[in-house]
């Protein structure tokens, strides 16, 4: 009789990503950029793309787009590596820089990815848990780091939006050995000055994680990068799996790069809507927690996202207030997508909501407010 192939047992028991991608009016759970590319730079987009053979394999190492980040950002193009999406180039770097010997530090709750690949790669994690407001516990953080092989922050931190300061980033990186990668896939949306990037022409073990999947509208081309001193970028491109990031991905990323600067308007309007989508999200918070019914915040953000806890008081549950999972399921039925946190251990009660059009923010407050039982409520201004 066949023998059942098994897969390892360190890994037995994974189970698929589920990005929850049912059909939806409204969709505020994978923090795209809901507006798009702009009419022009989609046709500049669409004209690249006619002329990009089939029959041939892409640029292994996507020079033309290295060359279009580095003038982007200032630094040399062989100090840019391109991958498919974030997630491949944060595989590659534990691939390359992690392992049995060398433990990463993660500051939890972040981004689930980090420890799911640091698993694929046997590499140790080492969670330090962040603060009740989900600041990073610096004094851990500095600790742990001493014995690390892999430092990964996030920031604008996924799922609460907190920043990470440079400063702290460049004590990190003078006070350890390790690898310190900052991940800033949502730094488009964040305050001016917070970026890392400029430590790395001065810090060898700085790395900066960026992605074209958010602020730049290439979610569907998966296209992300990193800067990083030569070894580090080298030894990302000895790993890389070739061919990875195809031609019709580098051309459009190529495109929209040189463009970018007719993105700026849309990217604004988010950031315009952000503290508007707090507010609302901030009253339904403060009026379930005046009521008695549950213990309710929405908290402050600097990326294209908001997150928002509610956690229903016995008094609440007696009256039949739902709990956040409840809420994430009748929201979708109402044709409204969010993403539902509330088993990420830390994130006890959350919903993490995309910053969309105005429209849309209002018809998610309109089916909370619904689901949650309050009537409707006055909006901020514009």
């Amino acid at each position: 009789m066949p023998k059942t192939p098994t897969l390892r047992p360190d890994l037995a028991d994974l189970e698929p990503y589920d990005p929850d991608m049912r059909p939806a009016r409204v969709i505020l759970t994978a923090n795209e950029n809901n507006y798009g590319l702009p009419d022009g730079v989609r046709a500049a987009v669409d004209a690249a793309l006619s002329e990009v053979p089939t029959n041939r394999y892409p640029d292994a190492t996507s020079p033309e787009l290295r060359r279009a980040l580095g003038e982007m950002w200032g630094v040399p193009a062989d100090g840019v590596v391109v991958g498919n999406g974030g997630d491949e180039i944060i595989f590659n770097l534990l691939l390359g820089f992690g392992g049995p010997t060398r433990p990463l530090v993660t500051c939890a709750p972040t981004f689930s990815a980090y420890e799911l690949y640091a698993q694929l790669t046997q590499t140790p994690v080492v969670r330090v848990a962040r603060t009740e407001s989900f600041d990073v516990d610096e004094v851990a953080t500095l600790s742990a780091a001493r014995d690390a092989g892999l430092v990964v922050v996030c920031s604008p931190n996924n799922p609460s939006g907190n920043l990470v300061s440079p400063a702290f980033v460049e004590r990190l990186a003078d006070q350890t050995d390790a690898l310190v990668m900052v991940d800033e896939a949502y730094g488009e949306f964040a305050d001016d000055g917070s970026s890392c990037v400029p430590l790395v022409a001065a810090h060898d073990n700085v790395c900066v994680l960026r992605t074209l999947s958010k602020a730049f509208s290439l979610a569907g081309a998966r296209v992300g990068y990193l800067i990083g001193s030569r070894p580090v970028v080298d030894g990302m491109l000895a790993v890389r799996l070739p061919y990875s990031v195809n031609r019709f991905s580098q051309r459009a990323a190529q495109v929209v790069v040189e463009r970018r600067a007719e993105l700026r308007p849309a990217l604004d309007a988010i950031v315009a809507e952000r503290p508007r989508l707090t507010a609302l999200l901030a009253g339904i918070a403060d009026e379930l927690t005046r009521s008695g019914a549950a213990r309710a915040q929405a908290f402050p953000s600097q990326a294209n996202f908001v997150m928002m806890r509610v956690i229903p008081t016995e008094r609440g549950r007696a009256d039949g207030l739902p709990d956040a999972h409840q809420v994430h399921e009748l929201l979708a039925e109402r044709g409204v997508l969010v993403r539902d946190f509330s088993s990420t251990p830390g994130c006890e009660g959350c919903l993490r909501v995309t910053v969309g059009r105005p429209a849309e923010t209002d018809e998610l407050v309109a089916r909370l407010r619904e689901a949650y039982g309050l009537g409707p409520a006055g909006d901020p201004a514009r």
